[in-house]
């Protein structure tokens, strides 16, 4: 104890054996640093200190990025999502070349013009409007 009345931290030596069972598990993808510094009492950056001295696929200078499985949940639900809105999208627009289409084949075959004319006489509700 010092005289300040802290206690001195105990502190603990790993075996390099040890170091890369470690970050093997993490390669693994078996866990994330969080829950293996749950399950065997580390703190996350000595961890992270481990697996850039002895990762096999990380290099030096290259920081590593977890995504938690929320975030990673959720860009599935999006990228899903953007699927779906991408598939109605397209049935969309079938129908409307579709009815472009209908609406081609009855003017060239029954001379009828289904497509709005702006110079037509506007309705007058339940008048009776003049015919040209």
């Amino acid at each position: 104890m010092l005289k300040t009345g802290k206690r001195l931290g105990k502190r603990r030596r790993f075996s390099e054996d040890f170091k890369r069972k470690i970050v093997e598990e993490f390669e693994k993808g078996g866990y994330s640093v969080n829950e293996m510094g749950r399950i065997y009492n580390l703190d996350g950056s000595t961890i992270y200190k481990w697996i850039y001295k002895f990762s096999t696929y990380n290099q030096k200078n290259t920081q590593i990025i977890e995504m938690k499985d929320s975030q990673t949940n959720k860009l599935k639900e999006l990228e899903n999502k953007v699927k779906q809105l991408e598939r109605v999208v397209g049935q969309k627009q079938l129908m409307i070349d579709y009815l472009e289409k209908m609406m081609e084949l009855a003017k060239e075959h029954y001379d009828i013009d289904i497509k709005k004319n702006f110079d037509s006489q506007r309705s007058g509700g339940s008048e009776k409007t003049d015919q040209r």
